[in-house]
């Protein structure tokens, strides 16, 4: 399996250097590629005409240029084309890395889960030969459509026709033959034979699918014709049905249907851009090397750019500008952003920073600091090479805790939140890292890491685990004392590819999906960043027609895996988010997240497509269809009209298994807040409050088995034992403010005082936290940032301690950029 493993990458490679041969001829494209990659986004027409120019030039003066004809012709043809893509290796740049990887990447995981994924679909006879049937039917009308088109077109006498239906042909003729030649070489068993592992070298014809291949061959020939949308849905349409019936019809895997449909296309494209008479209509065809290559990293919009960290000192910054109305477009509600994105938001209003200090001198100052930060990114808006090493920053933090701290936002509490997980105990906590990137063209690549100490802690009472047992319907577990921990660990560590403002990103990432401060009740960064991929629109998109009115749209997408989950075991997780400003006040966003798989939870296509569409009850499907644990987000912020320079109002809120929370409102959590950027002859002062409730007033929490629970996952919103979403935790309810004095835009000091409180019906006795702080935070030299910060915290549960606890909770933090926001 492993020796198949690695031949099936090899040969991904392979097969994928077919796309960055040249369009025709091996010369022309080489004189265009470079010039459209320093043309940027805005003279693609231009590009596009030259390219057209080129090929028309290019196919004069080729003596190996052959005519679509029948005979020799496309004998001739056939051969001079299968001579060049198997020779196409030599051709790979390092600049197909951009794609190649990507799809290399996806290719292997469909091929680890090709095995799990056949096992878990149909067995029965005719629902396989019914798939079968359509996948044959799919194949024959592609090409029968195409051999139609060739045979109507010389009888009408209309060369664009005739010349569809023969290049069509030529694809799906020269698809077959590498297909043919791999098969048999390679020789994988399929899903129904052996032990339907699909293993290599064996007796086997299955790798890749022929079926897919031609289809996709055709397909691509027929909708780069006749470009319009109708067309290119049904021919796409009926050659991914082909893909899919192959697969259900336990013919092939689904890696063999990816890389055949892959290769399928890719060879069409070759075909049409090497003999597409450009005079009779259609459109251009480029491969994915040229769009790569052409497009480059010159525009902004395909540059790789690190996000900047949830507890960056720009995002506080950024928030009193949106709400003082000098930021317009940015949106609250999903974070972190990249820092090329924080770069757009400052050039968007770079109007602000010219004018007169008098007019804005508060907001002058902010962004001033802001545009030093971010003085490179800046430039690369305007386009350039993107390509450089830095280390963002070094640092260390000691904290120390006298008394008992409360560290199970499970059942009780915190202390600290909103903190990456990090462990602490009474004692001497530390944290000391650093963080740094890499980018090149469209890559980025992240790291944080940092070594962590925790001192020791007692283990629970007999009492105190019986409760737990109870609480979460777990068996009761045994008296496990807290060791001490000095460890290294990585925090946000990822590997980034942009693409037209589309950043995809595979690692250890955190989110946060919501307006406020006191930490977001679907997904903020009190847990360990999960390990995911995820899907950013970096940039907000004005979509077309009538949706234009819904202003900037914001979209995010991930999938991931939880740790430290026991009941049961490897659950994974999903989420969505799309948040749209219509008008410079307001902004929403609808979001949702999906637990399911982990073990007695099969992860297989029907319960992934269920986890999506199923608006049921989880109890109502079998266990291979279980949809999992689906939880609805809703947001908003609004500026108040009257007042927008004063105050800004905004919620966030969660809702178990209903798609919304505004489906059921009595049956949500919510957490309302105000935000007042400044007072009337106090412009330097701000105050932020915010409350929060998970026992909601429907009656339904059942001592803690509703939010954030579940009847199957019992560590449902957790990773690494800690709360993805809320301190206020399970059947809670909490508020904090927050009043910070801005000495200057680097300099301020804050005041806050938090209450949480725990329902009686989850802890026996309920439970309380109070507690108040301060925090200052300044900078010297432009390099050095120093915090510090003192938190006084009194707190009861009766089932934890007999009577009031208190701790005292002391910081100090010293953060290197060496970088300081110099050029």
């Amino acid at each position: 399996m492993n020796y198949g493993k690695a031949m099936f990458l090899t040969m991904a490679g392979w097969l994928g250097a077919m796309t960055v041969l040249p369009a025709w001829p091996q010369s022309a494209p080489d004189k265009t590629d470079r010039s459209a990659s320093n043309a940027a986004t805005a003279e693609n027409a231009a590009a596009v005409s030259s390219s057209t120019r080129a090929l028309r030039l290019a196919r004069t003066e080729d003596k190996n240029y052959t005519e679509n004809r029948l005979g020799m012709s496309l004998l001739k043809s056939v051969l001079r084309d299968q001579r060049d893509f198997w020779a196409s290796p030599a051709k790979l740049r390092l600049s197909d890395a951009d794609w190649l990887i990507p799809a290399g990447g996806l290719a292997a995981g469909l091929f680890v889960t090709d095995r799990d994924v056949s096992l878990h679909l149909s067995h029965n006879p005719r629902t396989m030969s019914r798939y079968n049937t359509i996948s044959n039917a799919g194949v024959g009308a592609l090409i029968g459509g195409a051999g139609g088109l060739w045979l109507l077109g010389h009888a009408r006498h209309d060369e664009h026709w005739s010349e569809t239906g023969f290049l069509a042909g030529e694809a799906a003729l020269n698809s077959l033959l590498m297909v043919e030649g791999l098969k048999y070489s390679l020789r994988r068993e399929r899903p129904l034979q052996g032990d339907g592992s699909g293993s290599f070298f064996q007796s086997g014809d299955s790798f890749p699918s022929e079926h897919a291949a031609a289809a996709w061959a055709v397909a691509g020939v027929i909708a780069h014709e006749y470009p319009g949308p109708l067309t290119k849905i049904l021919a796409y349409g009926l050659a991914s049905a082909v893909s899919y019936s192959r697969v259900h019809g336990r013919q092939h895997f689904s890696s063999d249907v990816f890389v055949g449909g892959m290769m399928g296309n890719l060879i069409a494209q070759q075909i049409y851009t090497r003999h597409h008479d450009p005079d009779l209509g259609g459109a251009e065809w480029r491969s994915i090397g040229q769009f790569f290559r052409g497009e480059g990293s010159s525009s902004a919009g395909n540059q790789g750019s690190p996000y900047v960290p949830l507890d960056s000192w720009v995002y506080p910054i950024f928030d009193r500008l949106i709400a003082l109305g000098s930021i317009t477009t940015g949106m609250l509600g999903q974070r972190p952003w990249t820092r090329l994105e924080c770069a757009r938001l400052l050039d968007e209003d770079s109007d602000i920073l010219e004018a007169p200090v008098v007019e804005s001198p508060e907001a002058n100052r902010l962004l001033g600091a802001l545009r030093e930060e971010f003085t490179a990114d800046l430039r690369l808006l305007g386009g350039g090479e993107n390509r450089g090493l830095r280390l963002e920053s070094i640092y260390t933090r000691f904290t120390g805790i006298s008394g008992k701290p409360l560290n199970d936002p499970y059942h009780f509490g915190q202390t600290l939140f909103n903190d990456y997980g990090r462990p602490y105990e009474e004692g001497v906590n530390s944290a000391s890292g650093f963080s740094g990137w890499a980018t090149e063209g469209r890559w980025v690549v992240y790291a944080r890491g940092e070594y962590q100490h925790a001192p020791s802690g007692p283990a629970y009472s007999d009492a105190i685990r019986n409760f737990i047992a109870q609480a979460d319907a777990n068996p009761v577990q045994p008296a496990s004392p807290i060791s001490t921990r000095s460890q290294f660990r990585l925090l946000d560590a990822y590997v980034g590819l942009t693409l037209n403002n589309w950043q995809l990103s595979y690692g250890q990432q955190s989110l946060w999906w919501g307006p406020g401060k006191m930490g977001p009740l679907l997904l903020g960064n009190d847990a360990a960043p999960v390990r995911m991929i995820q899907l950013n629109r970096t940039t907000p998109i004005r979509l077309p027609w009538l949706f234009r009115y819904m202003g900037p749209v914001h979209m995010d997408a991930f999938f991931g895996n939880l740790q430290g989950h026991q009941f049961p075991p490897n659950p994974v997780i999903h989420g969505e988010k799309i948040s749209f400003k219509p008008t410079p006040n307001l902004e929403f966003g609808f979001s949702r997240t999906v637990i399911l798989g982990g073990v007695g939870r099969p992860l297989n296509p029907a319960s992934f497509w269920n986890s999506y569409v199923s608006a049921t009850s989880s109890a109502s499907e079998t266990p291979s269809n279980d949809p999992g644990k689906r939880s609805g987000g809703f947001d908003f912020s609004y500026r108040v009209p009257f007042l927008r320079n004063w105050l800004t109002v905004y919620t966030d809120s969660i809702a178990t298994d209903d798609p919304s929370p505004l489906a059921n409102p009595p049956r949500a959590g919510f957490n309302p807040g105000i935000y007042m950027p400044q007072f009337p002859g106090l412009r330097k002062l701000d105050l932020r409050v915010e409350a929060a409730y998970t026992d909601v007033p429907s009656g339904e929490a059942n001592g803690g088995h509703f939010i954030y629970f579940d009847g199957f996952y019992h560590d449902l919103y957790t990773n690494k034992r800690q709360l993805l979403g809320s301190w206020v935790g399970r059947d809670g309810k909490g508020v904090q403010a927050w009043s910070r004095y801005w000495v200057d835009a680097r300099t301020s000091i804050e005041l806050g005082y938090r209450h949480g409180e725990v329902s009686g019906k989850f802890v026996p006795g309920g439970g309380n936290v109070n507690d108040g702080s301060i925090r200052a935070e300044f900078w010297l030299h432009r390099v050095w940032n120093v915090t510090a910060s003192l938190q006084f915290e009194r707190w009861r549960f009766p089932i934890l301690a007999a009577g009031p606890q208190t701790n005292v909770t002391s910081s100090v933090g010293v953060t290197f950029y060496p970088v300081g926001g110099r050029p």
